[in-house]
């Protein structure tokens, strides 16, 4: 028996990375998945692989979002699990020349579509007294010059997001909780510095060692975080393991919102240890 066994889900920003591991990772444990995103080409190859479907949205258009949630109804009856997952880059540069436009748009994505899914999702649950949403929002939300400013504020909006929806939500069966994930090896680094989002995917993988010795001081499990991480916390809080749990943001960051590993503390301190020494001479 699979954890999701009976269970319907839908996954947005479901065509690449986080969102593809995690709809095929849901496929796998016996749920009935409908996956969305902006890129039909891939997201029909995917759905094709693990039997579900595929519906194209765009989460900033509310339109398409009430049209995905009523396809996953409409084709399997009801809805118990949504992932909003979608996202891009988001908003760079910085505060003084910050643009308005693009700090609005990354909004509308990152905390706008979070939003709107809720709102259809919730109608449908609320009908059955019962469902699980997981928010993607991320580490950046907490600490500050991991990722551009529209980036950071709307993720860590998506948390507080998230627990007015839980208090809100909660006391009719249905339980919301956030994943904030740490450095990925996904495309979106390569997408945000401008390369093709096809390529960007294709070519993540090669970053890893590049990826992992970055992150080496700042992250105690020394190795790269991969989509599956976060996919399978996300199949935990998706299941009835964790039913007790609402309104939980949970960090899937190899330990960095926690603090720097311990030998590149103990590091600093022995060099701080001998340039006193050599200054009493």
């Amino acid at each position: 028996m699979g954890v999701l066994d009976g269970k319907v889900a839908v996954v947005t920003g479901g065509t690449s990375g986080i969102g593809a591991r995690t709809a095929t990772l849901f496929a796998a444990e016996g749920a009935r998945v409908v996956i969305a995103g902006r890129r039909t080409e891939e997201g029909e190859k995917l759905a094709a692989e693990f039997g579900g479907t595929f519906v194209r949205t765009d989460v900033s258009v509310e339109a398409d979002v009430e049209a995905l949630i009523a396809h996953a109804v409409e084709r399997y009856g009801r809805l118990d699990v949504l992932v909003n997952n979608a996202g891009d880059p988001g908003a760079g540069g910085s505060v003084a020349d910050a643009d308005l436009a693009r700090f609005e748009q990354t909004f509308a994505v990152h905390l706008g579509g979070v939003l709107t899914g809720m709102k259809y999702a919730s109608r449908v649950m609320l009908g059955q007294e019962s469902g699980s949403i997981i928010n993607i929002a991320s580490t950046t939300a907490r600490l500050g010059g991991w990722a551009g400013l529209g980036y950071s504020a709307a993720k860590a909006a998506v948390i507080q997001l998230t627990r007015g929806a839980a208090v809100e939500l909660g006391e009719h069966g249905i339980r919301v909780n956030s994943i904030s994930p740490g450095p990925i090896l996904t495309g979106i680094f390569a997408k945000g510095a401008g390369m093709d989002a096809a390529e960007a995917d294709r070519t993540a993988a090669a970053m890893e060692s590049a990826f992992t010795a970055a992150l080496e001081i700042y992250q105690p499990i020394h190795r790269a975080g991969t989509p599956d991480d976060v996919a399978q916390a996300a199949l935990w809080l998706a299941g009835d393991g964790s039913a007790f749990v609402n309104g939980h943001d949970l960090a899937v960051d190899g330990g960095i919102s926690a603090g720097r590993p311990a030998s590149v503390a103990l590091a600093e301190r022995a060099k701080l240890a001998k340039a006193f020494a050599d200054l009493r001479g």
